[in-house]
C-alpha cells in the first residue's frame, strides 16, 4: 500500500522538479539525481539569501562550531585575549536536517561512484585527512557548487572543481 503512495509521490515530485530549470543543470553535479536536485530546489529555496557558502553550510549543518566560554580572561585587571587555542566542538546542532541528509548523502554517493569528485576525495584521503573529515569536506563542495549554480545559472565544469577551495 505504502509502495503505491510512495511511487506516485516521486513522480509528481518530478513532475514538479521539471518545471525549474535550475534542477536540470543541478543534475549535472554527478552526485545528484534527479531527486536529490529537485529536493535541493525544494530546501534551499531562494539561493540568494546566502550571501556566501559558508551561511549555507551552517544552515545545512556543515558548519562547525568552534565558539568557547574561556577566550578572554582578566590578566592584572586587563581583558586579554587568551592565547589558549579554540576547540572545535563539532559540527552545528542548529540546522535544517534534510538539507544536512541530501548533502551527506551525495558526498557518500560520490565517494564510491567513479567521477570528479570521487578524485577529490581520494585527493582528500591523500593529504592525510580522516575519511570522515574527508566525507564532510566533499560535502561541503558539493554545496558550494549547487549554490553556484543556482545562482549564477552555470553548467557543472569539472575543471573548476580542481581549482576551487572547499
Amino acid at each position: 500500500m505504502l509502495q503505491h503512495l510512495r511511487q506516485q509521490a516521486r513522480r509528481e515530485l518530478l513532475a514538479e522538479s521539471r518545471k525549474h530549470a535550475i534542477t536540470a543543470k543541478l543534475r549535472q553535479i554527478p552526485s545528484l539525481g534527479p531527486i536529490r536536485s529537485a529536493l535541493a530546489v525544494a530546501l534551499i529555496q531562494t539561493p540568494n539569501r546566502f550571501r556566501t557558502k559558508r551561511q549555507l553550510w551552517a544552515y545545512s549543518g556543515l558548519a562547525l562550531e568552534t565558539r568557547s566560554s574561556g577566550e578572554y580572561r582578566y590578566v592584572r585587571g586587563q581583558l586579554q585575549r587568551s592565547k589558549k587555542q579554540i576547540s572545535i566542538r563539532g559540527l552545528n546542532k542548529d540546522h535544517n536536517h534534510e538539507l544536512e541528509g541530501l548533502f551527506k548523502g551525495a558526498a557518500t554517493m560520490a565517494s564510491v561512484r567513479p567521477g570528479p569528485l570521487q578524485e577529490f576525495y581520494q585527493r582528500s584521503l591523500a593529504q592525510g585527512i580522516k575519511p570522515t573529515m574527508a566525507r564532510l569536506t566533499l560535502a561541503r563542495k558539493i554545496a558550494a557548487v549547487t549554490l553556484t549554480l543556482c545562482k549564477k545559472g552555470e553548467n557543472f565544469d569539472a575543471e573548476k572543481l580542481k581549482s576551487q577551495a572547499a
